[in-house]
């Protein structure tokens, strides 16, 4: 699996949420659970993936074209979704 991102929105995603991009494919290493996100139209298909970074959990935005995996954003997880998280991977 291949990432890729856009590096000022790296940047930006650093300041605002704490985590850098170029940690999330560790994530992708474990146990995740991915949603297609169709709130929006975004011309594309987008996906919210959860799962463990450095023990705790982080949601990322993302799309996935023939096995590249181009992060939009990650944060950490809410309660509610930490809950959900540990639902589906069954931690």
């Amino acid at each position: 699996m291949k990432f890729t991102w856009d590096e000022a929105r790296r940047l930006s995603n650093m300041k605002k949420h704490g985590i850098d991009f170029a940690d999330v494919p560790s994530m992708f290493d474990g146990d995740v659970f991915t949603i297609e996100d169709t709130r929006y139209d975004y011309g594309e298909t987008r996906y919210t993936t959860f799962g463990l970074l450095s023990y705790r959990v982080i949601v990322v935005a993302h799309t996935d074209e023939n096995s590249v995996i181009r992060i939009i954003s990650a944060r950490k997880a809410t309660k509610h979704e930490e809950k959900l998280c540990f639902q589906q991977i069954g931690h």
